[in-house]
């Protein structure tokens, strides 16, 4: 009698599994075929940016080592199009070409290349740091210091590595404009920071003991 029951509770069960992926195969196919698109995407996603980045880094690459005196503009607008291309890696050393080569003489355009790197490039927060921390060393010569802070402030608000070098070179601006509270100010920040930079520390207790001591 058990064994009966027991065999009729086992078809009863076949059968309501049976039913249901009857009446639901099309939502059961749809679920499939919806996981095998993602699973292709996500893994077709991977292959393309891979072969995207190889691209970009044969770009660069091939662009660097062909440079000569005879094709700097053909060099410049390859890494022009480089930087444009937001390359967490390539862009920011094909701007570091240009202005270790002096390629790109207006400095309206090289700051464009600066803004795209800090504000559409998705870069390592330190990297980024570096890079807005090489436009203020850029424009120092070239605007007043208001401009200057304006540029430099998101590192010397910051806990970044690079926090002391932008001190150092506001107080290197303030020395050069012959503003001397206003760098002894930024030397002794550097100074009493415990993040500051060893060698900053160094060069800061040089400047201020040679030339703002009271």
């Amino acid at each position: 009698m058990d064994e009966d029951i027991s065999i009729i509770n086992s078809n009863t069960r076949k059968e309501k599994i049976k039913n249901f992926f009857v009446n639901n195969q099309k939502k059961i196919l749809i679920f499939l075929i919806t996981i095998v698109l993602l699973l292709i995407s996500f893994f077709g996603y991977g292959e393309f940016k891979d072969y995207q980045r190889e691209k970009v880094s044969n770009l660069f690459y091939s662009t660097i080592i062909d440079y000569n005196d005879n094709n700097k503009e053909k060099t410049t607008d390859k890494l022009k199009q480089i930087i444009k291309l937001k390359d967490a890696t390539y862009s920011p050393l094909s701007l570091y070409f240009i202005l270790d080569n002096n390629l790109i003489p207006n400095p309206s355009e090289i700051n464009t290349l600066f803004d795209t790197l800090i504000n559409k490039t998705a870069l390592d927060k330190e990297i980024k740091n570096l890079i807005i921390y090489k436009k203020g060393l850029y424009n120092a010569d070239q605007i007043s210091e208001n401009e200057l802070l304006e540029i430099l402030n998101p590192i010397i608000k910051s806990e970044s590595v690079w926090s002391s070098h932008a001190l150092y070179l506001l107080a290197e601006y303030f020395y050069s404009k012959d503003q001397k509270l206003k760098s002894k100010d930024f030397f002794n920040q550097i100074i009493n920071s415990k993040k500051s930079n060893p060698s900053i520390v160094t060069e800061s207790q040089k400047r201020l003991n040679r030339d703002l001591s009271d």
